[in-house]
Order: C-alpha cells, then sequence, then structure tokens
C-alpha cells in the first residue's frame, strides 16, 4: 500500500515529534504531523480551536488532516493523541505500518510537566491521564503493527528500537539537519542560559525546553522543608498539580492562590501571602515558587524579598511575557494607584524553567502581547530577532510557529547580558525599558486592563518617533517598528486626547530623574542611548504621531 513509511500514534507528551523527526533524518526521508497540518488550515492553535469552536470541530478538522496526510504523504507521519478515537481513521490505518508509543502515568506526569492547560488535560493530571488512556489504549494497540514503550528512554533511543524493531535501512551517515530542522531540535530538547551574580547575589540558571517540572526538587534543593505555590486563580489546577508532586517528594508544600493579571499586584494581596506563610512557620531556609505569568512573578518575587528580609524563590513562568521579561532580571514588584512597580526590590531567582509546553494553551491574545517583549530585544540588541519575525510574521504569533525557541531564548539571552553587569538599573539595564515610559502611563491610565505587550508596542511606535524627530534614529528604522509589531497583530496608536494625563503620568515612572523626563532611544537597530529633558514640542510632536 502506498503511503507513508511509517505512521506514529500515541498520547500526548509521549514525544511523537521529537522521534517523528529522529526517524525521518535516520531514513532520509521527510516528517509530517497532522496537528501541524490542522494549525496550518484553521489559522490558529490547537487550544484556540478548542476554544473558539469547540472539540467537534476540531475533530473534524483532524480526520481531514489524517486523511489528506495518508494520501500524500510517503515519509514519516504522526498522528495527535485522540486521532484514533474516530472509527474512520483507524480503517484507513489498516495496512500501514503504525508505531504506538507507549508510556505509563507517571512517566506522562513529568513529561507533560506544568502543561495541565491543554485541552483535554485541565484537572489533576494523574487522573485526567489515567481516564484518556483507559478510552484510548485499547485503540491504539488496535492500529499498531507494533507497540515501543518510551519509559525510560531518550528519543534517540526509541527511534533506535523502531528502526531495529521494523528491520529498517538507515541511510548513510547521520543525518544532517536544515536549519528550521535545528530550530525543533533545540526547542524539543532544554537550553539552560547563565545569569550572573552581581551585588552579593548568586549566579542561577534560566532553564528553556519542555517536560522540565522534574528539576524543581533539584532548585529546591534538600535545606527547605516548606514550599508555597503562588499561582493566579486561572491556573488553580496547574498551581494544585505543582502542590502534589512536591508533597510527593516529602516537602510540607501549600498553594496560595492569587488573583488573575495585574489585580494580583496590589499590598492587599502581598500582605495575604505574608499572613499565608507567617502561619505555616515559613522560615528562612524554605522556598517560594511563583506558577504563572508577569504579574505572578512579579508577586512571588517581592513576597520572597520581603519575607524575612529575603527568601529564596524559583520563577516557573507560563507566558512569553514572563519568559522573557518579568522571571529573568530580578526586579520584583507591585502597582499603587500613583503607579506601577513603584514598590518592589531586586531579588533574583534562584532558577527560572521555562517550559515552552505551558505556552500551547495560551490565549492568542496573551501570545502575541509577550511578543512586544521579544521585539523590543531585537531592535535593542538582537536584529536576528527582527529577520525572524519578518520572515514568517503569522508563525511568530503562535507557539507552534517554528522559530518560538529560539526568539524565546534569544531574547532572554539580550536580558541576560544585561542584567548579569548591572542588576539594579544604575546604567545599562535602563535600554530594557525601551518603549516603556509611555508604556506604564498607558496601563496606569487604562487602569492596568491593557495588555503590558500592547502598551510597550504603541510605546516602541513613540520611542521610534521621538528618536526620530530628534534627529537620533533614521527613517527607514522607524519605519520598520510599525511594519514589523503591526505583522504580529500589536497595536500602534493610543487616544490622542489623553496626552496631558500620560505626560503627567510619566513625570512619576521610576526612570525619571527629578522632574527630568527620561527615554531610552535608538540610535540605530541595536544601539540604545538615553534622551534626557527632551523638548516638550517634541514630545508632543511624536505623540501625534501614534494618535488614534
Amino acid at each position: 500500500m502506498s503511503g507513508p513509511l511509517i505512521v506514529l500514534v500515541g498520547p500526548m507528551g509521549v514525544g511523537k515529534s521529537t522521534v517523528g523527526e529522529l526517524l525521518a533524518g535516520r531514513l532520509g526521508t521527510t516528517y509530517r504531523d497532522t496537528d501541524a497540518d490542522v494549525v496550518a488550515t484553521a489559522g490558529k492553535a490547537i487550544p484556540e480551536i478548542f476554544f473558539d469552536d469547540g472539540e467537534e470541530r476540531f475533530r473534524a478538522l483532524e480526520q481531514q488532516a489524517v486523511r489528506d496526510a495518508l494520501g500524500e504523504h510517503t515519509g514519516v507521519l504522526a498522528l495527535g493523541g485522540g486521532a484514533v478515537l474516530d472509527a474512520g481513521t483507524r480503517a484507513l490505518l489498516a495496512g500501514h505500518r503504525v508505531v504506538y508509543l507507549s508510556m505509563d502515568v507517571d512517566e506522562a506526569v513529568r513529561r507533560v510537566g506544568l502543561n495541565t492547560a491543554r485541552p483535554l488535560l485541565a484537572v489533576n493530571p494523574r487522573r485526567q491521564w489515567r481516564e484518556l488512556m483507559e478510552a484510548r489504549r485499547p485503540l491504539y494497540e488496535e492500529v499498531a503493527t507494533v507497540t515501543v514503550a518510551t519509559d525510560a528512554r531518550t528519543p534517540e533511543e526509541v527511534a533506535q528500537a523502531i528502526t531495529e524493531t521494523l528491520e529498517l535501512p538507515e541511510r548513510n551517515g547521520p543525518p544532517v539537519p536544515s536549519g528550521q530542522e535545528k530550530t525543533r531540535m533545540t526547542e524539543q530538547g532544554t537550553t539552560r542560559i547563565q545569569i550572573a551574580g552581581t551585588a552579593g547575589t548568586d549566579p542561577y540558571e534560566v532553564l528553556v525546553g519542555r517536560r522540565l517540572l522534574g528539576e524543581l526538587p533539584s532548585l529546591i534543593g534538600d535545606r527547605a522543608k516548606r514550599v508555597a505555590v503562588l499561582h493566579p486563580e486561572a491556573l488553580a489546577e496547574t498551581g494544585e498539580a505543582v502542590r502534589e508532586d512536591l508533597a510527593a517528594q516529602g516537602y510540607e508544600a501549600i498553594a496560595i492562590q492569587l488573583p488573575n493579571a495585574e489585580e494580583a499586584k496590589t499590598v492587599e494581596v502581598a500582605a495575604y501571602c505574608w499572613k499565608a506563610l507567617g502561619q505555616t512557620g515559613f522560615t528562612r531556609t524554605d522556598v517560594i515558587v511563583g506558577v504563572g505569568g508577569g504579574a505572578t512573578t512579579d508577586v512571588a518575587g517581592f513576597v520572597a524579598a520581603s519575607w524575612l528580609r529575603g527568601v529564596r524563590w524559583i520563577a516557573v513562568p507560563t507566558t512569553v511575557l514572563a519568559m522573557v521579561d518579568a522571571a529573568v532580571g530580578g526586579k520584583t514588584g507591585i502597582n499603587t494607584a500613583e503607579g506601577k512597580n513603584l514598590v518592589g526590590a531586586f531579588h533574583p531567582p534562584a532558577g527560572v524553567l521555562c517550559d515552552l509546553a505551558a505556552l500551547d494553551s495560551l490565549p492568542v491574545h496573551d501570545y502575541v502581547s509577550g511578543m512586544a517583549e521579544i521585539i523590543k530585544a531585537g531592535f535593542i540588541a538582537d536584529p536576528a530577532i527582527l529577520d525572524l519575525v519578518e520572515a514568517d510574521p503569522q508563525g511568530a504569533r503562535t507557539p507552534a510557529g517554528p522559530h518560538t525557541a529560539e526568539l524565546i531564548e534569544r531574547s532572554i539571552r539580550v536580558k541576560a547580558e544585561v542584567v548579569s553587569s548591572d542588576l539594579k538599573e544604575s546604567g545599562l539595564r535602563e535600554i530594557l525599558n525601551y518603549g516603556h515610559t509611555l508604556a506604564h502611563a498607558i496601563e496606569k491610565n487604562e487602569r492596568y486592563k491593557w495588555r503590558h505587550g500592547a502598551a510597550v508596542s504603541v510605546g516602541m511606535v513613540f520611542a521610534a518617533e521621538l528618536g526620530r524627530l530628534a534627529g537620533r534614529l533614521d527613517d527607514a528604522t522607524a519605519d520598520r517598528h510599525r511594519a514589523v509589531l503591526e505583522s504580529v497583530g500589536l497595536p500602534l496608536t493610543y487616544r490622542g486626547d489623553q496626552w496631558p494625563k500620560l505626560l503627567e503620568n510619566m513625570k512619576v515612572d521610576k526612570k525619571s530623574r527629578g522632574d527630568l523626563l527620561r527615554f531610552i532611544v535608538l540610535d540605530g537597530i541595536g544601539k540604545p542611548t538615553v534622551l534626557e529633558g527632551p523638548d516638550p514640542a517634541v514630545l508632543l510632536a511624536a505623540y501625534g504621531e501614534v494618535s488614534a
């Protein structure tokens, strides 16, 4: 029968994509994933399809993707975890060489890690996993030619077992991946980015990859007896799953639920956390873990900095914004009625776990918002980021894009290099505030209802126009701001009648010195500088360029 050389089936998190690419390389053929085909057809990530259109619509797209791939593809093909639920799909697989990749429940929870927000795995992962597998294991076994266990095996070992079991001829020499394949392989692996210690602080690592939850106990260490897991209401199931895993490791683990987003960043919420720590008997050797977006990360770090004058904490960011910005560098804080992050401390974490699986279920607007900080890193330090976004703007809008891991890693490296040499924003670190002076003013004016990245996007366009009008930035680079930001769906304008309020808000920004306004502008791509006390007429003219 014509069709794929091998079809891989199995549950989510088993490693079908990683193993499939390795197999394709070994066999000198191509790799295809029906989940990627569904995303391409729908124009949005799978969690968005579930949320916007429902599971029935997703299954219909999946069934068509499987039919097309079985008829067209001649290499290695991986099917989504639930594809075998459809009787028609199972019938189509008859006669094909189908490999069922299996794993037990403990391995499943370790691999899925923090991604408990998957569309069909939204509560306690162990219980949900068992329920899913009770329904699906017989179906996997029904369609499978062979079953290959993945427990305690590396992807390379699994690929080797498949080729040996099926007696498939490998091509001569190791596979030479294309640039795109290198990006995928990087995403499936774990990248470790070092942050140097400064000003009496210890160095730490930022880990970027998947299945990272298993790293948490080693970061917490043996000295800690108690662990507090701070999480937003929206991630209640994830927070509880982390707490349960830590309790199973022998820690006295508690979960502290915070309000969602910026509503968490108040002194009242911090006081609530302090009370919980006091009632638990939290000591200086115990550890706080912050699981969530940028706001949760800010609060977790601030609570850790202020409790007993500083306890260790670990950041587990679950959004793009938190991964590339809030979780790296040690700036922690809460908001007041007078402004954003005016109360806070510099208190670096003991480690950061950026589990890319957590992004798979992130709403598209939150994902795109985080892209503003990535694009900012491109303009101030790493133009390769801009090239990647411009090469595939639609791919940059989704965690399924080909350059997701590289964009996040590059952005973290930019911030890592800056904060390693300037922890407390005495000089170089100011460049990370590119676009943020106006952005923070917009956020305050909107009572923190605007997404941070949306405000930063407008702030960067404003800063580019300010640089242009001040004679610092060329027209092409200023225009490039608008093109790149707009290409991923970020806003470029704000209400023109709000300038007087925004100006007042900017005067209390942390970057101001006395009454002197300070802005980060560019002399060119990768050449940030400070513009102090610009002429009010120039400021007004620059704002006119972003006024709606």
